[in-house]
């Protein structure tokens, strides 16, 4: 066993001055960092406790959200103004995990939960880049079933797990951030980092930085936005291919549209290649296939994983096609 010091942070101003210290982590619920704690893939010699931030969800005056990173993953899903005007987002959500550990999770350990890789997990006898910088990669020649299709690496393949963070790269989020240097803010899209030559570095967080609010911006189309799961089992699987999306169309013109990918790559995948094809078109299959294949063409399947192309190609194909037939 690995001792640790527990503290728990009465402010933001407190945590991020607890959090600066070496080896010192954020705990939230605890539902990924005490697995990897047990596990000795994580040691911090202290944790500090931040559940006692804001997990306020608020309406915001034009129309937007902003959401508490220490809100309840529960909390969020079952949240009218999340149901109604950011579906995707409670789908997401409710497709990620049991009621059990959605009660515990919060949104901003949600975000930054590690790969659920096998080789990362194995560290008895497997090599992996993400756990020892330099020691190699087991995966690339390994079972490869689950790993990356899009903007991988030689040194790492592994997958991003999250659900909620696919619909939130799709909806435009913002990430609040606090810091040693202040505060800031991030577009989503840029907080996780593709694996390069550098994977064990997952996001673009400062030492000590601090999660502590994502912000939706007003999309009224949002309203009209649906998640798919395509998973090996129906029970609290992660995701082989996850599509994340919402449709503005116009007398049967695509006029807008948000895309997100899940389980293909090192960080939720923004589609943004098939968004620039869909805009103006048809809302037909065939255009929902063309952005598809746009977004795949730069696509590097391995020995075991290559089915995910298809099936990648089929899932937002059908996605496309439901909420463009008025369902979500």
């Amino acid at each position: 066993m690995n001792p640790f010091r527990y503290t728990r942070a009465g402010d933001v101003t407190e945590a991020v001055r607890l959090g600066g210290a070496a080896r010192t982590k954020y705990l939230g619920g605890g539902t990924n960092l005490v697995d990897l704690m047990r596990e000795t893939l994580e040691r911090p010699t202290s944790l500090v406790d931040v559940t006692g931030l804001s997990s306020a969800i608020d309406e915001r005056e034009d129309g937007g959200l902003r959401i508490g990173a220490a809100a309840k993953n529960t909390a969020v899903a079952e949240h009218l103004a999340v149901r109604t005007r950011y579906p995707v987002l409670s789908r997401a959500l409710l497709a990620g995990a049991s009621a059990q550990i959605r009660n515990m999770a919060t949104v901003g350990g949600n975000i930054l939960q590690r790969t659920r890789c096998t080789y990362f997990y194995d560290d008895d006898g497997s090599r992996c880049n993400k756990r020892v910088p330099g020691q190699g990669c087991d995966a690339l020649d390994g079972f490869n079933r689950s790993h990356a299709i899009l903007g991988a690496s030689s040194a790492c393949i592994a997958t991003h797990p999250s659900d909620m963070c696919v619909a939130l790269a799709a909806l435009d989020a913002t990430v609040h951030l606090e810091g040693a240097r202040g505060a800031r803010t991030l577009p989503f899209t840029e907080l996780h980092r593709l694996p390069e030559d550098r994977p064990e570095l997952e996001t673009v967080l400062e030492p000590g930085e601090l999660i502590t609010a994502i912000e939706l911006p007003a999309l009224a189309f949002a309203a009209r936005s649906t998640y798919r799961k395509v998973r090996d089992r129906a029970s609290y699987a992660f995701a082989l291919v996850s599509v994340a999306a919402a449709l503005d169309v116009e007398n049967g013109t695509v006029k807008d549209v948000r895309l997100a990918l899940g389980g293909v790559a090192h960080k939720p995948w923004r589609a943004w290649k098939a968004e620039k094809v869909l805009r103006g078109q048809r809302a037909t299959a065939q255009a929902f296939r063309a952005a598809a294949d746009a977004e795949l063409a730069d696509a590097s399947p391995l020995r075991d994983n290559g089915f995910k192309v298809e099936l990648v190609r089929r899932t937002l194909t059908a996605v496309l096609g439901e909420l463009a037939g008025g369902g979500a």
